[in-house]
């Protein structure tokens, strides 16, 4: 190999040290805030003076396959639930027919038609918004929660208490995670990593508005400060509506925290790799919710400790120098490879397991823990999706 070689190979090096090692900096500061986390939210009885405190809105379009499980969970919540409102966007499969069915058991659900889509509005945060005006004006909090959920027992009530004992203004859960098949789960923990390696983990409050993390899938806010910004207008265009909305609430002075919700909250989202692909790797982006030059910069950190360490760890055998520089770029990409695969056994928790009889990391299939290989997948979906802005959205054009 001649000299030019050799000093283009250098200088590859360290150009991808001098990427990689702030990224790896910038990582560990969020990752080291993970032990000291607040625990996720138990289930919990109602007392008397929670009764008739909130208000659930759920949002549908075509939901009749997967509705079933959250009308029941939302069924099962005591009488802090003063009304259950879904507001459907005009199904076609029988999604109302199965609400309606519900609520001749349960008084609490009120299904309403929402109106047709004014412009320069998304669905879901107009299906929101709708309910929210419809709800009444007793109740001291809105529930907006998803109809892929799973709501345990004692869920509604775990929230109002730890929002009311800690001061939240609005609080939003993380789920438990339901996979099936095996595609779904080598790529969607991957997916999931996109966001641990961007924002604090759930538990750890954000100290500024612009990295406020939040999950509209279970999203409590205080009736009077979602009434102070207008309802959900603010986030009417964005397609990441929750955190577009939690920043602005964030941004105007109110506590907003994001918290583990693995033991009351379950969530079936996509069927198989390619949906969850599709779906949910389109609006990983969060580009909604932020500015361009802090989509660019969480672009530049996922591929720095995601995209890179497997591609830079297999062509190393290529690579026939053993210079400094050269080592030093190889335990670096080994020692993000090693932090990978230790929050796998982080995150294993956030997936409901085949065999609870076992220690739940042993209860998980091969194929999440083979979820590493797919992490340059990961990458190349995020920046996929921050490229482009989505013309189809459940079932819906735009």
């Amino acid at each position: 190999m001649n000299l030019d070689s050799l000093t283009v190979q250098g200088a590859l090096v360290l150009g991808l040290l001098l990427i990689q090692a702030p990224a790896t900096a910038i990582l560990l500061s969020r990752l080291l805030k993970g032990p000291s986390r607040r625990p996720g939210i138990e289930p919990c009885t109602a007392t008397p003076d929670l009764l008739g405190t909130v208000s659930a809105i759920v949002p549908t379009l075509n939901e009749a396959k997967r509705i079933r499980p959250c009308l029941a969970g939302l069924s099962r919540q005591s009488y802090e639930v003063r009304e259950i409102i879904v507001v459907d966007s005009r199904s076609s499969d029988g999604t109302l027919d199965l609400v309606k069915a519900a609520a001749e058991k349960d008084p609490r659900f009120r299904p309403i038609t929402d109106d047709p889509l004014p412009p320069g509005w998304v669905g879901r945060p107009w299906a929101l918004h709708t309910g929210f005006l419809h709800s009444s004006d007793h109740s001291e909090w809105i529930l907006g929660i998803d109809a892929d959920t799973q709501p345990r027992p004692g869920l509604v009530a775990a929230l109002v208490k730890t929002a009311q004992d800690e001061g939240y203004d609005l609080v939003s859960l993380s789920p438990q995670f339901i996979l099936k098949y095996r595609g779904e789960w080598w790529l969607q923990p991957a997916l999931l990593m996109t966001l641990l390696y961007r924002f604090d983990s759930a538990g750890v409050n954000s100290d500024t508005p612009e990295r406020v993390m939040a999950n509209g899938q279970c999203f409590l806010c205080r009736r009077s400060v979602l009434a102070a910004v207008g309802g959900y207008t603010s986030a009417r265009s964005s397609f990441c509506d929750d955190v577009t909305l939690a920043r602005n609430i964030a941004a105007a002075g109110y506590k907003v925290g994001f918290l583990d919700g693995a033991k009351v909250l379950k969530v079936r989202m996509y069927e198989g790799a390619a949906e969850t692909w599709k779906e949910w790797g389109r609006s990983l982006d969060l580009k909604d919710a932020a500015s361009p030059a802090q989509v660019w910069s969480d672009l530049w950190l996922l591929l720095s400790v995601q995209g890179l360490p497997l591609p830079i760890l297999l062509l190393s055998p290529l690579l026939p120098i053993t210079s400094a520089p050269l080592l030093l770029l190889l335990a670096l990409n080994l020692f993000l490879l090693a932090i990978r695969v230790g929050l796998l056994f982080a995150i294993a928790p956030s997936y409901q397991g085949k065999n609870q009889k076992s220690p739940h990391f042993l209860s998980l299939p091969f194929t999440f823990y083979l979820s590493p290989l797919a992490d340059p997948l990961a990458f190349v979906r995020i920046l996929l999706s921050s490229l482009q802005k989505p013309t189809q959205w459940r079932g819906r054009t735009y």
